[in-house]
């Protein structure tokens, strides 16, 4: 692959149009802005990201999250282009913006709350009553739903032409869409976590976004798609990981899941004595006395260092990624002080953290929650001659093609509603469903 290609500013939907300009913002610059003012962008707010929505203490959202993981992708891309002077003055002067505005997206297809509604959703067709819907939809499909995966819905919700939309959904441009896509592969390649990158839908989108890029196709043909990733993808992907696995432990922190010599611990574990010692100096000689404060120090300290580290792992390994032969992630690839002390915070996250009290209800109830609706809705769309389905039906955005004679549209349109849902909303709903909540007269 080269970078000439890859960065391409080329529309989806648009590519007649490529050659005019509108505004004297550069066409990633306004990828960037169109995601900022966005309903499905401003809706995150309300999306689990590991805790429970804000009680007496605020913790991130997906939204919040998503805004820090931009931060950090903006600075990894210029990072990597004050690394290479030789491409000043071409597109490719444009990565901080391409990398930022993708990381915007990267959680915009998630369902409500966090992983738990994306095991709803695949569980309600292996093993519940959408078992049954197997026989009526493509082989394809019934992968993509039971594997169904948020990256994959974040590249439909930007690329579909819902009723009322115009064609190439966002309008988005190529590189930040290839950007966007972590497992640039169908569903029918999915690995071991049952990852893929689109769904059938969006297949054609894909393969044209991705041949035009000059993206390395690696199935042969008649084979299931799959390419190699975009190099782009790789920096959001670190941004991603960086902002998760610190915030999540500041966000510990706060709710006393974790002690202050725990979560110090943690952060000043990728330090070197020397450097270590220095930020503790530094924060004496600050004034800071207060515990929540002293981490929030040590945690931009952590998150300064992992954004240093995978930029140098990205240009230090800019061949392989090119040649589509890069193992693992880009933390995967910084040095061994900074990789092991990453390593531990993800063991002690999984073992404290995600499996702690507050996470766990938040799953067990929004699972409940999403399968009800799921059970209720794809009902409604596979059985509409019933009074309680259309009465359900209308509840449907006109966006959405619930009254398609197509079944296999009127499935996706189910779950295009829920997955797009807020906590608060699809809460809502699920009461009104089930008789809980009534509307006041």
């Amino acid at each position: 692959m080269n970078w000439q290609q890859l960065i391409s500013n080329k529309r989806l939907g648009q590519e007649l149009r490529h050659p005019e300009r509108h505004d004297d913002r550069s066409e990633f610059k306004r990828d960037y802005d169109r995601l900022i003012f966005s309903a499905p962008f401003r809706r995150m707010q309300n999306k689990t990201q590991v805790f429970p929505l804000p009680g007496s203490i605020f913790v991130h959202n997906r939204l919040t999250h998503s805004l820090e993981v931009a931060s950090v992708g903006m600075s990894l891309g210029n990072d990597v282009v004050r690394a290479h002077p030789e491409l000043a003055g071409t597109l490719f002067e444009e990565l901080g913006t391409i990398v930022s505005t993708a990381c915007l997206a990267h959680d915009m297809g998630n369902p409500p709350f966090g992983h738990s509604g994306e095991k709803a959703i695949q569980a309600f067709f292996r093993e519940g009553r959408g078992l049954a819907l197997k026989p009526c939809v493509s082989a394809q499909m019934w992968e993509d739903l039971t594997h169904f995966e948020g990256n994959a819905n974040a590249f439909r919700l930007l690329t579909h032409r819902f009723h009322g939309r115009r064609d190439g959904g966002f309008v988005m441009t190529y590189s930040t869409l290839a950007s966007i896509v972590k497992y640039p592969y169908s569903s029918e390649c999915a690995d071991k976590k049952g990852k893929f990158g689109f769904f059938c839908f969006e297949q054609e989108a894909f393969q044209r976004i991705a041949d035009d890029l000059g993206m390395l196709r690696l199935s042969a043909e008649g084979e299931p798609l799959r390419y190699a990733r975009h190099p782009l993808v790789y920096l959001v992907e670190a941004a991603d990981d960086i902002c998760y696995e610190i915030m999540d432990i500041e966000d510990a922190h706060k709710l006393r899941i974790l002690s202050y010599g725990e979560a110090s611990g943690l952060l000043l574990g990728f330090f070197s004595d020397e450097s270590r010692k220095n930020i503790l100096d530094r924060i004496e000689e600050e004034g800071i006395t207060d515990n929540n404060e002293k981490i929030v120090y040590m945690r931009a300290c952590a998150i300064g260092l992992l954004e240093s580290e995978c930029a140098k792992a990205f240009v230090q390994h800019e061949q392989e990624i090119l040649a589509g032969t890069l193992q693992g992630s880009l933390i995967d690839h910084v040095t061994p002080l900074v990789r092991d002390a990453y390593r531990h915070c993800t063991e002690v996250s999984v073992q404290r953290i995600y499996n702690s009290k507050p996470v766990l209800d938040v799953e067990l109830s929004g699972y409940k929650i999403m399968e009800t609706l799921m059970d209720t809705l794809i009902e409604a769309a596979t059985a509409p001659g019933k009074f309680h389905s259309e009465q359900l039906r209308k509840r449907f955005s006109s966006q959405y093609d619930i009254n398609s004679d197509d079944f296999a549209t009127r499935v996706m349109a189910v779950i295009d509603y829920i997955s797009g849902m807020t906590d608060i909303f699809a809460l809502d709903i699920y009461q009104k469903i089930q008789g809980i909540s009534l509307p006041i007269v």
